[in-house]
């Protein structure tokens, strides 16, 4: 079946643990190296801090986005930014507009020095959508790393040529699973939401997100690429973050179901002879 004799015409994909994935303690890792490089920083830039006060700071920063968050929406790199010195310097100074882009520098670096990996199947499921001439997007709840340093990074990864459309929350200010996010996506890609599919592995940013939006909604399950040691720290912002968000609605079943992209195909061929 060709993909302009059916409804579905988009699909959009949430980024972490479907897309991009984590080897195990690498989010620790991540976080210690941040904490680091942005000390380190910010001494150089005349704020004397050690480590262990960077990292308290960065923490109370974390405190802040999780309640900015759990009502779906985002503030920007920016805004973090200056949290960080604020909390840093106990509220003694602000950031400075020539501190900016080498303490951004220093808080991204670690995605760099540990990085995620692309989903292997990825490419290969990315290639058939594109052969169908299906629109192809990204609806990213972001975190510590910018939106803009997200897009580096899947440009470095050779992944990024394959996107019609990379949506990330801190550029938007709204995060799944507010409809309007989904909205959003629909709208830059000229297409109604009965038009589009979101493929994730979270139930309520993902799925309920979606389906409220009017979307299609494919839940990845697999275990793969997931940082199982930060699921089991409850003081890690993966364990801290995962049932962020307000719903409106009773959690909805997604419309197909996958253990892997490798099923993608699979999937929206169903789909497309369910609503074609």
């Amino acid at each position: 079946m060709n993909a302009h004799n059916t409804n579905l015409k988009a699909v959009t994909f949430d980024l972490w643990e479907t897309l991009l994935f984590e080897s195990d303690g690498a989010s620790a890792n991540r976080s210690a190296t941040r904490c680091r490089n942005v000390a380190n920083t910010l001494n150089k830039l005349g704020v004397n801090i050690s480590t262990e006060k960077t990292t308290k700071a960065i923490n109370e920063t974390i405190n802040t986005l999780l309640r900015i968050w759990d009502q779906n929406k985002d503030i920007t790199h920016l805004d973090q930014l200056r949290y960080i010195v604020k909390f840093a310097s106990n509220g003694k100074t602000a950031l400075k507009e020539e501190w900016i882009p080498e303490l951004s520098s220093a808080y991204i670096s670690s995605l760099f020095e540990i990085p995620p990996y692309v989903n292997p199947d990825a490419v290969k499921a990315l290639r058939w959508l594109r052969d169908r001439n299906m629109r192809i997007g990204i609806i990213c709840n972001t975190g510590i790393t910018p939106g803009f340093g997200l897009r580096k990074f899947l440009i470095q990864e050779g992944v990024a040529e394959f996107f019609d459309l990379m949506i990330f929350s801190d550029e938007v200010g709204i995060r799944k699973p507010d409809p309007k996010v989904f909205h959003l996506a629909a709208q830059k890609l000229k297409m109604k939401p009965r038009e589009m599919v979101h493929i994730g592995d979270n139930l309520k940013t993902d799925v309920c997100g979606a389906k409220n939006a009017g979307f299609k909604a494919i839940h990845l399950t697999g275990e793969q690429g997931r940082d199982k040691q930060a699921e089991r720290d409850p003081t890690s912002l993966v364990s801290r973050s995962k049932d962020l968000g307000k719903i409106r609605t009773a959690p909805m079943p997604p419309d197909k179901t996958i253990s892997s992209l490798a099923m993608v195909t699979k999937a929206i061929k169903e789909l497309e002879t369910e609503t074609g």
